[in-house]
């Protein structure tokens, strides 16, 4: 299988060069070697490559700056993921892309399933969105996988940010009212090269809109605090600085976030057996490899 996987230097991207099957051909590009927004490059990207699958991990993800930077957010999310829908289709391939729990406003009680009607209350939600209705209407085999939360060894994130700032403070404000799945992108890299197999084994898949997410459910404060326990066991902070539980209203961002985005998997375990990935031990297993690389 020759696999073209654009974002190849993100948080997923960099996941999915690293767990790839033995003995495929794999053509990792960055945003400085392809970028998704230029339709052309794309184009002739593709067809010089011709690769059986197309696994996109390139995303605009600075979702505070997205509300000011609508432009680059819609140039990246929905025309890249519009340019990539093209290209695949063109060569009769099928096109893995990576979406967000924040195309759903947050308002419900219970896990969203792929049923739920998306209604995003930020741009960049907005800007996925409209990517992954592109890929719906113009690429015929598509998997478009709904992730949230996502933390890993490359790139920014919420574990890394906890960690840079207990060894700052004291003491830490955390949002205690916003719930939601932690995912890791080994995790999210995993699930793709499995879905990736069947489909090279079958020659086929059950195409369309799947969520995947870590368990159990918690909100940011619940999630820092397990970082930092574990932190501390590790010795990777000799001590965790104090935590106190806030409410989103005391800590006003740009952009809105989803009070409740859990993700409902059962459908990704139906039809690819891929079960929930438990955050606790994903989380881990990344301070044990940031542990090893000191």
């Amino acid at each position: 299988m020759r696999v073209l996987i654009t974002g190849a230097q993100g948080q997923v991207g960099q996941e999915l060069l690293k767990s790839a099957p033995a003995n495929w051909q794999i053509h990792g590009l960055g945003s400085s070697d392809l970028d998704i927004s230029d339709a052309a490059h794309v184009m002739t990207t593709a067809q010089h490559l011709q690769p059986d699958l197309i696994i996109n991990a390139a995303a605009y993800t600075a979702v505070d700056k997205a509300q000011s930077d609508s432009a680059r957010a819609h140039a990246v999310n929905h025309r890249g993921a519009e340019n990539l829908a093209n290209a695949a289709q063109r060569l009769n391939c099928p096109l893995l892309h990576i979406s967000t729990d924040y195309v759903f406003s947050g308002d419900h009680s219970e896990p969203y399933s792929e049923h739920d009607t998306p209604q995003p209350n930020s741009v960049y939600g907005e800007s996925k969105l409209l990517g992954e209705q592109a890929i719906q209407a113009l690429c015929k085999q598509h998997i478009i996988l709904r992730t949230s939360w996502v933390f890993g060894l490359h790139g920014n994130n919420f574990v890394k940010t906890m960690l840079r700032l207990g060894q700052e403070r004291d003491a830490l404000s955390i949002v205690s009212d916003q719930i939601g799945g932690p995912t890791a992108a080994a995790s999210i890299a995993q699930a793709l090269w499995q879905i990736a197999q069947q489909y090279q084994r079958n020659s086929s898949c059950t195409w369309g809109i799947y969520h995947f997410s870590g368990a159990p459910t918690c909100s940011w404060y619940d999630f820092a605090q397990e970082i930092f326990a574990q932190a501390v066991e590790l010795q990777l902070l000799s001590k965790a600085p104090t935590l106190k539980a806030i409410a989103s209203s005391d800590y006003p961002t740009p952009a809105q976030r989803p009070a409740y985005s859990v993700l409902n998997n059962s459908k990704i375990n139906q039809h690819f057996n891929i079960a929930q990935s438990h955050w606790p031990d994903q989380l881990q297993l990344m301070l044990t490899a940031l542990k090893g690389a000191q």
